[in-house]
């Protein structure tokens, strides 16, 4: 009897790791940033979004480039320089105290960020046994959703207690332990086929054009889920349920470790459409109760729904992004998946920092409910067109 080829190696550990710290890092400084933004700097809550859109928009930029970039050093090296270079910027907040300032490191930060998430999503998929990587993408991609909740309430919860300063001071640490593990991937030797000198440059040394369907839905529902990331703070606040804020959380969490087992094995044994449907509707369930939130159980049961819908939806698209693409475009794949999916976090972040100040949060998150749905037709499109495409190679 054959024994299925094992995920949970040393060196999955160390990119799921380094993974983990670079998106705790990345999603408490989302949360909390708008607040210091607001609080500390007497800024606006359209200023608040933009320090998350700036960050995301240079992640945007730099990832049109990083997938050829990460061919040339090789996925280690690019990756441990990157995660250097992040670590840095993280001290560099220590010493700013203006918006433009502020602004302008966000930006910057961006930039190895993007760098970073591509390498580690392209390492995860080399390294992962191919007969097992639907699996795997999907545990590897619980690292960064456990990040999406637990810095939150690591940021939030903290704010209650220390200053924006402290929590500069733990962040740079933790980056400190992100490059211990970045250079603890054993990345096996990576052969580049030599190229002509003068060569074309095309849309495809940027883009993989087959993962880009399943990007620009994954892109509607980063859309819809900017507006929670990067406003539950201060919607709470607004509604006096700051102490609850962080349990939101929580809830978040718990929810998606208890469903993300039953949705992993549904995902690989029954198909992406079992689990993406359900999840989408639950995701426009979890927006429609959160605007109509006037209680703390009504917040957290939000959270629930949000992160049994939300929680699974992320992995789902990256896999089937890179499942889409040749094996050898891994990195492509995953930077072009990133490019739509931050995309629409920058986009969210920015613009309904202006529209919640016209029309409020609660029809704000109305309007993110039917994006949602908008997102739900699309995709049964989407799948309805591959599965015929496959009915039709499986017949010739």
């Amino acid at each position: 009897m054959s024994q299925e080829p094992k995920i949970w190696t040393k060196r999955f550990i160390s990119i799921s790791m380094t993974q983990f710290l670079i998106f705790l890092s990345f999603y408490t400084l989302m949360t909390t940033l708008p607040i210091y933004v607001i609080d500390n700097l007497g800024g606006t809550e359209a200023e608040g979004g933009l320090v998350v859109t700036a960050m995301l928009l240079a992640a945007i930029i730099v990832r049109l480039f990083s997938a050829k970039l990460l061919d040339k050093t090789g996925k280690k090296r690019g990756l441990l320089i990157s995660v250097t270079i992040f670590a840095v910027t993280s001290f560099l907040y220590l010493i700013i105290d203006a918006f433009m300032p502020l602004l302008a490191l966000r930006f910057i930060h961006g930039l190895s960020f993007g760098i970073i998430t591509t390498a580690t999503g392209a390492i995860a998929a080399d390294i992962i046994p191919p007969s097992r990587r639907g699996a795997g993408l999907g545990y590897f991609a619980m690292a960064m959703n456990l990040a999406v909740v637990i810095g939150p309430f690591i940021g939030l919860t903290l704010l209650q207690y220390t200053s924006f300063q402290n929590l500069f001071i733990i962040l740079g640490i933790l980056m400190i332990v992100a490059i211990m593990n970045s250079a603890m991937v054993n990345v096996p030797k990576e052969k580049v086929a030599p190229k002509a000198i003068k060569q074309r440059l095309t849309i495809h040394d940027f883009i993989e054009m087959k993962a880009m369907p399943i990007a620009l839905i994954s892109s509607l529902v980063a859309l819809a889920y900017a507006s929670v990331m990067s406003f539950i703070s201060v919607y709470a606040n607004g509604l006096g349920l700051a102490s609850t804020a962080s349990y939101f959380f929580v809830v978040f969490a718990a929810v998606m470790l208890l469903s993300r087992p039953y949705l992993g094995r549904s995902f690989d044994s029954k198909g992406p459409k079992f689990v993406i449907l359900p999840c989408l509707f639950l995701f426009a369930i979890g927006l429609v109760s959160l605007s109509i939130t006037n209680t703390p159980w009504m917040l957290l049961l939000s959270a629930a729904l949000i992160g049994l819908g939300y929680g699974t939806l992320l992995p789902s698209f990256q896999t089937m992004a890179i499942q889409a693409a040749p094996n050898n475009r891994s990195s492509h794949a995953t930077s072009t998946f990133f490019i739509l999916y931050d995309s629409g976090i920058a986009a969210g972040s920015f613009i309904w920092g202006i529209v919640v100040t016209a029309i409020g949060f609660s029809n704000l998150y109305l309007i993110c409910a039917v994006i949602i749905l908008v997102a739900i037709g699309l995709f049964h499109m989407y799948h309805s067109k591959v599965n015929k495409t496959k009915m039709k190679n499986e017949i010739a």
